[in-house]
């Protein structure tokens, strides 16, 4: 929630939709990391609606009006079989998308944006790195890197090997969570979820007086406390960032 970067102290990761909404921002009192809400946007309109300029002047609007944002998503494509039903497009045709849309908002703002491998099979992924260095971009000199298309699968050894494959790369997964840590969360840089807020709507904390927790701060913090405390995950990355 937008509103939680006035008073905590742990990783956040804020999504466009909910921000661009604000006419006071909140200022920021910890790092956070810019969603740019392209799955909501693929899904619901098979497209993007929001032009790169003005993406790229909200995320220069948040860089000075919040601040201490780390990184910002860029408009990317995802690749699960659903996404490709939307638009009508290719595995090679969204990941071709997504690397114009990176070096796009490179040209329209000097805040960091973050290249993002998107694929389905374990190859896609191999092949989307080499399209990213046609286009100058070396992933190997990134300080991040995101990996998409994996959430819904995160837990598989599809998912684990796709991390594998892409090492030595500076990782974040887009959520990844619980299982899904346990099996590669030692390949990875950071990541973040939502899995504390379904969590929440679905089994409330009993000494909560709210019917759902599915937005509360409270819930999302103790979530993540047991997630990083959770053993394997802990002892194979203690450096592992998971923002909320």
């Amino acid at each position: 929630m937008p509103s939680w970067l006035r008073s905590v102290d742990v990783p956040l990761f804020i999504s466009h939709r909910r921000l661009c909404n604000y006419k006071t921002l909140p200022v920021a009192t910890t790092r956070w990391a810019l969603d740019s809400g392209g799955f909501t946007e693929i899904s619901m309109n098979g497209r993007w609606t929001i032009s790169p300029v003005e993406y790229a002047e909200s995320i220069d609007r948040y860089t000075e009006e919040v601040g201490m944002l780390d990184w910002a998503a860029p408009q990317d494509w995802m690749c699960e079989p659903q996404m490709l039903d939307k638009t009508g497009l290719t595995i090679e045709q969204h990941q071709r998308l997504s690397v114009q849309s990176v070096c796009e908002l490179r040209s329209l703002t000097t805040n960091p944006v973050i290249p993002v491998l998107q694929g389905w099979r374990v190859a896609d992924y191999v092949n989307h790195v080499s399209m990213y260095e046609e286009a100058g971009v070396n992933l190997f000199d990134e300080p991040l890197t995101g990996v998409g298309s994996i959430c819904r699968r995160q837990s598989t050894r599809e998912a684990a090997e796709i991390a594998r494959q892409l090492m030595p790369l500076r990782l974040h997964a887009f959520g990844a969570k619980g299982d899904a840590l346990a099996l590669y969360g030692s390949k990875l840089f950071s990541c973040d979820s939502m899995a504390w807020s379904f969590g929440g709507r679905m089994n409330p904390d009993p000494a909560c007086e709210k019917k759902s927790c599915a937005n509360c701060l409270h819930y999302a913090l103790a979530w993540r406390e047991r997630l990083l405390d959770a053993g394997e995950c802990a002892r194979a990355n203690e450096q592992l960032e998971l923002a909320v």
